[in-house]
């Protein structure tokens, strides 16, 4: 279907979307375990908000490596 669409771009679209599925459940889990982990790192999710928290200490540090 690709091919048809773009037929000289030689775009393969199973290797592509395999590895943005890959990508994705890689990085899925880095936000689980820093979300609910056993060690969170102070992070977690603020439901009103809708968006991932964490101390001004711990961000602090982060961003200074």
């Amino acid at each position: 279907m690709l091919e048809n669409i773009l037929p000289h771009a030689m775009l393969k679209a199973k290797p592509n979307l395999e590895l943005r599925i890959r990508t994705l459940k890689m990085d899925w889990t880095i936000i689980y375990d820093m979300l609910s982990g056993k060690d969170n790192s102070s992070f977690g999710w603020d439901e009103h908000r809708q968006m991932v928290v964490v101390e001004d200490v711990v961000w602090n540090y982060i961003s200074v490596r």
